[in-house]
């Protein structure tokens, strides 16, 4: 989980990003700043600052390395996903490397940072232009 957390370094905020959106964890107080450049309906880069906990951190490292080529659409998917996961469904999403942070789903108190990513996306896709 750890190492997840240091590659945030890659993840740089962007100078002139399509949309920028935040969001921020209820639970924890963990933030999330997201930058993204979007391609034909399709993330085709992002940045991002983030302020968590190490939990938080990692997520938002797993969701970066899985989110370029992605459409709002399937972030919305995987943000669902996640959440029912998170209330009790036993089956793991389809998200590459969820399962790095996958033990923290025993402590409710990390919920809102493991989702913090998807909801930081979900604010900043909802506003990007299609292109750009």
């Amino acid at each position: 989980m750890l190492a997840a957390a240091v590659e945030l370094a890659s993840y740089p905020r962007l100078a002139r990003p399509s949309a920028t959106g935040d969001a921020r964890s209820q639970t924890c107080g963990a933030t999330i700043s997201l930058d993204v450049h979007m391609d034909a309906g399709q993330v085709s880069n992002i940045g991002m600052l983030v302020k968590a906990c190490a939990v938080g951190q990692a997520a938002a490292a797993i969701f970066a390395r899985h989110a370029i080529g992605r459409s709002a659409a399937e972030l919305d998917a995987a943000h669902l996903a996640i959440l029912r996961w998170l209330e009790g469904t036993d089956v793991l999403p389809e998200w590459p490397d969820l399962s790095l942070i996958a033990t923290a789903r025993a402590f409710p108190a990390r919920h809102g940072a493991m989702l913090l990513p998807w909801k930081a996306a979900l604010a900043t896709l909802s506003t990007a232009p299609a292109s750009g």
